[in-house]
């Protein structure tokens, strides 16, 4: 239950940080994208299903507030976090090199999969100028706040393993 409780105040916390304060400080309307770094963290430090809980969660967030249609996003992020979840078992938290790569994929293939519904379908083929002026911008944001948002969502999972092993100790 303490775990839910937290990753909702993560969602909430992450969705108002992206939404107002990175808004606010976008480079040329690019801002980084929180729930994509939230989402894939979760997937690769506690598995596939927690992955695709918190995805879910996270896209129908942006679905509620920003989507044309909801459960668009809601499903991008849900499978964004089941396949960080395959990582789970060469997740090391020590090692800062999977999740920096692991996040930057997932936002790659999430504006990939965002220009392919929202821009191609309705026959908007811009996708060189959609790549450098959107998506590698959003890139490297995202990989700067990357570096400092991941070391606060390790020791939040951290503290959460360590108190549901004391719980579990307890309880046996």
């Amino acid at each position: 239950m303490r775990r839910k409780i937290t990753i909702a105040i993560l969602l909430i916390v992450c969705f108002i940080l992206q939404t107002t304060v990175f808004k606010a400080l976008a480079v040329a309307k690019i801002s980084p994208n929180l729930m994509v770094i939230l989402t894939a963290a979760f997937g690769f430090m506690r598995g596939r299903k927690e992955g695709m809980f918190v995805g879910f969660f996270a896209g129908l967030l942006i679905d509620l507030f920003y989507g044309n249609f909801i459960g668009l996003y809601a499903l991008i992020y849900m499978y964004i976090g089941y396949l960080n979840g395959f990582f789970n078992k060469i997740f090391y938290p020590e090692d800062v090199k999977l999740p920096m790569l692991l996040i930057s994929l997932s936002d790659v293939v999430c504006n990939f999969v965002v220009y392919f519904l929202f821009f191609a379908l309705r026959g908007n083929f811009e996708l060189p100028y959609y790549f450098i002026h959107i998506i590698v911008p959003e890139l490297i944001y995202t990989i700067l706040v990357t570096i400092v948002m991941y070391f606060i969502i390790l020791k939040i999972n951290k503290h959460l393993e360590k108190v549901e092993k004391r719980s579990a100790a307890k309880f046996v």
